[in-house]
């Protein structure tokens, strides 16, 4: 991971761990104006050939990492972000269930977003 380089592409909607000149993996993820300014991740996917790496744990620590430095929550909607962020609580702040309802209205709404 030391050669992995995390990059925003927020008009994407996706948090890509770029090495080598290829995107190794990536979160999909949207940004939920109302009830607040949050982070939702939906989807965590990395390449087969690089599973295993870490890339998937950095790609989530970033995320959470982004929200702190925009003044934003995460409200996590994808599997892997929910089991990252209950095994590290510390760095991972629970997001408040009002809000994660908002998040899955807000993903059923957009059918083919995702």
């Amino acid at each position: 991971m030391s050669d992995t380089e995390i990059r925003d592409d927020r008009a994407a909607g996706r948090l890509e761990a770029i090495g080598g000149g290829e995107v190794l993996g990536h979160i999909e993820y949207f940004v939920l104006a109302s009830p607040e300014r949050a982070l939702v991740p939906v989807h965590t996917i990395v390449e087969p050939a690089h599973e295993g790496k870490g890339i998937a744990g950095s790609l989530a620590r970033e995320l959470y990492r982004t929200a702190q430095r925009e003044g934003k929550v995460v409200a996590p909607l994808c599997p892997y972000v929910i089991k990252w962020a209950e095994r590290h609580p510390e760095e991972a702040p629970q997001a408040d269930p009002e809000l994660q309802r908002a998040a899955k209205a807000w993903l059923v709404s957009h059918p083919g977003r995702f």
